[in-house]
């Protein structure tokens, strides 16, 4: 963390733990939709592009890391107390 910025490297978290979803629905669902948008049931899974689960595990490794972190585990602690 650089600048004693936890905003920047929460945000970072953040993307990376999006980017791990983002990637798991796509490696789960065929275009990424859950669901049938005629009668809304839920699609069968494990039916969309396996090259994602690739993706998923490139972003889960990386968002382990950030949290990992020690900087930002003391930030994240220090926020929480302070804003709940």
């Amino acid at each position: 963390m650089k600048d004693d910025d936890f905003v920047g490297a929460d945000m970072a978290r953040k993307y990376l733990q999006m980017g791990f979803t983002r990637s798991r629905r796509y490696a789960n669902y065929k275009g990424g939709q859950k669901y049938n948008p005629k009668d809304h049931s839920l699609k069968p899974r494990n039916t969309g592009d396996s090259r994602k689960v690739e993706s998923a595990t490139i972003f889960y490794h990386a968002w382990q890391e950030a949290e990992k972190n020690v900087i930002y585990k003391f930030k994240k602690e220090k926020w929480k107390k302070k804003y709940g």
